[in-house]
Formats: C-alpha cells, sequence, structure tokens
C-alpha cells in the first residue's frame, strides 16, 4: 500500500535500530493506580519502518454495526497472535525488549502484535480501554510505538475529566500500565490539520485487546 506522507528531516539511520528503552524514559502517575511511560524516539530509522510497513502489511478495513447501519471504522489495521509470524524482524526485537523491561510490573511477555494505520486527520479512533478480556478486571500493560507523521494521543479518567494527550510517531514509545485500560481512556481524535500517516504498533500480553 502507498501512502503520501512527509519524512522526518532528522532520520539517518539505515535500517530501523532500537535504543534502549530505559533511556530519556519518563513516568507520568494517574489516578486510581495508572501510569504512562513515554520515551521519545526509541526507534531510529522509524521512516524505513513506516514504509516497510505500510506497503507490506496486508491491511485490511473493518467495519462496525452503528444503530441501524454499518460502517467502515476509520483506519486499517492488522492483528498478529502469538506465535504468528510479524511483518519485519524489529518488531520482533521490539517485543523482546519490552518483554525484558516490564518483566516486574507485568509478570509474563508481551505476545501480540496489533497494526493500526492512519492514513490522514480523518482517521481515528474514539475513546476507549483495552477491556477486551483480561484488561476489564486487572492491571496490565499496553506499549505503543508509533512511526510515521506525529498524531495526538489523548487520555481522560473513565468516569470523565481532564485530559492529557501526547504527540506521538517518528519511533516513539508509549506505554500504558497500572489499572490504565480499565480506569482510563485513551483516543486518537480526528484533525482538521493536514497530517501525513502514522502507524500505531501494539505490544500487549496474552488475552488482552
Amino acid at each position: 500500500m502507498t501512502t503520501a506522507w512527509q519524512p522526518s528531516l532528522l532520520e539517518a539511520a539505515s535500517q530501523p535500530q532500537l535504543g534502549n528503552v530505559a533511556d530519556g524514559m519518563t513516568r507520568t502517575g494517574l489516578a486510581s493506580g495508572a501510569w504512562v511511560d513515554y520515551r521519545p524516539g526509541w526507534l531510529s530509522g522509524a521512516d524505513l519502518l513506516f514504509e516497510a510497513l505500510s506497503d507490506g502489511v496486508p491491511w485490511h478495513a473493518e467495519t462496525r454495526r452503528m444503530y441501524d447501519r454499518v460502517v467502515d471504522v476509520p483506519r486499517l489495521t492488522q492483528f498478529y497472535g502469538a506465535g504468528e509470524p510479524l511483518p519485519h524482524p524489529v518488531l520482533d526485537d521490539a517485543r523482546s525488549q519490552l518483554s525484558r523491561a516490564y518483566a516486574t510490573d507485568l509478570g509474563e511477555p508481551f505476545v501480540s502484535v496489533g497494526l493500526c494505520l492512519y492514513r490522514d486527520g480523518t482517521d481515528s479512533v474514539a475513546w476507549h480501554g483495552d477491556r477486551i478480556g483480561r484488561g476489564a478486571d486487572g492491571d496490565t500493560i499496553v506499549a505503543i510505538a508509533s512511526v510515521g507523521s506525529p498524531r495526538s494521543l489523548l487520555l481522560r479518567p473513565h468516569q470523565g475529566g481532564a485530559s492529557l494527550g501526547f504527540s506521538l510517531g517518528h519511533g516513539d514509545l508509549l506505554v500504558m500500565g497500572g489499572s490504565c485500560q480499565r480506569t482510563w481512556d485513551h483516543c486518537v481524535p480526528k484533525t482538521a490539520r493536514r497530517v501525513g500517516p502514522r502507524i500505531s504498533i501494539q505490544f500487549r500480553p496474552q488475552g488482552v485487546r
């Protein structure tokens, strides 16, 4: 698949490479036992990974029922479950490094990898938490790496309240942990600004969607 986008002028790596996930990582404590880790620029050569995934992943459009009609989900997706081969070796390396880094907090490895392609500012995902499965009633961790043009990811308490936001793209990493999936919601809102495409890469443990 080919998409029009503006690569980063700072990219110089000849191939996608991971930095140390702990370098430059900052943790923000949230209410109700939730927390968020943010690590900018974890992946160098992120533009190369964006191109490889954009062209090489068998993207598909999902639909959902809304009242009396079926509508298209405003993004393209692909999911790789436990044991399925991933579309690029750096994703295997990323999953392994994250599993090691969060072994104490999580107590188990990350196994699945979900991909979402936001083609432009009209693609989005509404407020939600990853509560299908064990995330509905227990603490867990979901890590999101982003390649392509930056987009805002917002978080707010599940019962309502002020939101906080992160601009994610060009190899940035955001990790949501503790009670975050059940006590907080997150979204990627639509924007009227002219933005290029972004790919979100989500790493989850078994039984969390």
